[in-house]
């Protein structure tokens, strides 16, 4: 079985996202931001990588920013519900700059998720596993 890492600041949501992902066959991590989830690759390499954009500690634009200076290609998914002060589209538009594979906008339904983790995997590099 492969894993898949989430990480989302809001527990309901992340709680939520992973039944939707486990139901899809795949096993789950699930972290509350950016940090826990550079803590987490450090000790296994996740198969892909969900993250929400924005979340305290180390937010996800500056999470994908940290994979990629450290030269992981992991495929991404970036997920956003945007703020007042920020929309969604940006955060995604951002997320997308950064290389991520694909975006997906909340709320979202479990055939969109599927279709972005197809989506995501199909354009993966091969994995070459820890570094």
């Amino acid at each position: 079985m492969s894993k898949i890492l989430i990480v989302d600041d809001d527990e309901i949501f992340r709680t939520m996202m992973a039944e939707m992902v486990r139901r899809e066959g795949y096993e789950i991590e699930a972290v509350s931001n950016g940090q826990e989830a550079l803590e987490y690759i450090q000790r296994e390499r996740p198969l892909l990588i969900i993250t929400d954009i924005l979340m305290p500690e180390m937010d996800g634009i500056e999470f994908i920013m940290k994979l990629n200076q450290d030269g992981n290609n992991i495929p991404i998914i970036a997920v956003s519900g945007g703020r007042r002060s920020i929309s969604l589209e940006f955060n995604l538009e951002s997320a997308a700059l950064m290389g991520v594979q694909t975006t997906l906008p909340k709320p979202f339904t479990r055939e969109a998720l599927r279709a972005a983790i197809d989506q995501a995997l199909e354009h993966s590099p091969p994995s070459s596993g820890l570094r």
